[in-house]
């Protein structure tokens, strides 16, 4: 079991951090290193069945016989339940403030409230640690208020951007002040951000568009749109996390560093982090200006920066959305049900 000193390290500030992986066998290293919850989602959950066919089969013969959604959802039950176990112990320490597993609504009813709160209901039935993932669509963010109103743990994820994170935050907010009025308990909340994607989706625009920005400012894209919506939901008194996501590189992690954050962390990120050395918190340090206003070049940046660069009715029509849904459609959802038991 290989012992990573910078996880160990980063475990022990405010901030907390996610392995971002559905392979069970990661498990009991990541917890050693700090993990306190996982990340899966419809691509994660098949590379993992397709990984470890032979050990993942034995646990999912209560999907013999399912078709199309009715089999993948049992499948992802099947392997959400089995890693859920792994996390139960530090939910119960931390009173359901840590501990999760993320179970994903289908990415086929991304603009469907009704079908993923319907679906919501059952995940989240599997087990006690369950945070429910929805997308950060306008249906999206409708069914997220409505299942924080029912006191579940949710994840607003197909995330990108400043004005998506805040109002992902803001409708778990309504949800969860809902809930306390209704007598509910309430528990956590969670809102991401996947900051590598949007920097892979802004260098595409920007080479495609032959706009003047150099690298090395483009990998800062999503750390300064995170980094935003972290200073409003905290001036707003908002009750989620945020949960930076789909890093690229340590660099990533180490700028978020200190933050009142929840990371999700994959294995290639856990080797890139054995070799920092630098054990000092950055959240406070800012995106240089000259960065920004260079980023500011480009239209679809300044969209995912400002807070009002984007209405939720515009979210589903962002690039970097459209590229991740058809993802965790074509890579994830429609493989695993091509799975043979």
């Amino acid at each position: 079991m290989v012992t990573n000193k910078y996880l160990k390290w980063l475990s022990e500030t405010e901030s907390c951090w996610w392995n971002d992986s559905a392979v069970l066998q990661d498990m009991d290293e990541a917890i050693n290193n700090g993990a306190t919850g996982v990340t899966t989602n419809p691509i994660l959950v098949s590379r993992s069945l397709y990984a470890n066919d032979d050990f993942w089969r034995p646990y999912l013969q209560s999907a013999k016989g399912l078709k199309k959604s009715d089999k993948v959802e049992e499948i992802i039950r099947c392997i959400t339940v089995k890693i859920a176990s792994k996390f139960l112990p530090i939910y119960e320490t931390t009173g359901g403030r840590q501990g999760y597993v993320c179970a994903q609504v289908d990415p086929t009813k991304q603009s469907d409230t009704e079908a993923m709160v319907a679906m919501g209901k059952r995940l989240v039935q599997w087990a006690p640690n369950i945070a429910l993932k929805l997308p950060a669509t306008k249906a999206g963010l409708d069914a997220i208020e409505e299942l924080a109103a029912l006191g579940y743990t949710t994840v607003g994820t197909v995330s990108f951007t400043t004005p998506q994170a805040v109002e992902i935050a803001r409708r778990q907010q309504l949800g969860i002040e809902r809930a306390k009025a209704a007598g509910i308990h309430t528990k956590a909340a969670f809102s991401v951000i996947m900051v590598g994607r949007l920097d892979d989706y802004l260098r595409d625009v920007i080479r495609d568009n032959g706009i003047d920005v150099n690298e090395s400012d483009i990998i800062q894209a999503g750390t300064a749109c995170i980094k935003n919506a972290y200073r409003i939901c905290r001036e707003r008194g908002y009750a989620s996390q945020l949960l930076p996501a789909g890093m690229r590189g340590a660099y990533h992690a180490v700028a978020l560093s200190g933050a009142e954050m929840t990371m999700s962390l994959s294995s290639g990120i856990h080797t890139m982090l054995c070799d920092v050395t630098d054990f000092s918190e950055h959240i406070d340090d800012v995106i240089d200006k000259d960065v920004l206003d260079r980023l500011m070049r480009a239209d679809e940046f300044r969209r995912a920066y400002e807070p009002a660069g984007m209405a939720p009715e515009d979210f589903i029509t962002y690039g970097a959305t459209q590229r991740t849904l058809t993802q965790f459609v074509e890579a994830g959802w429609k493989t695993i049900e091509a799975f043979e038991i």
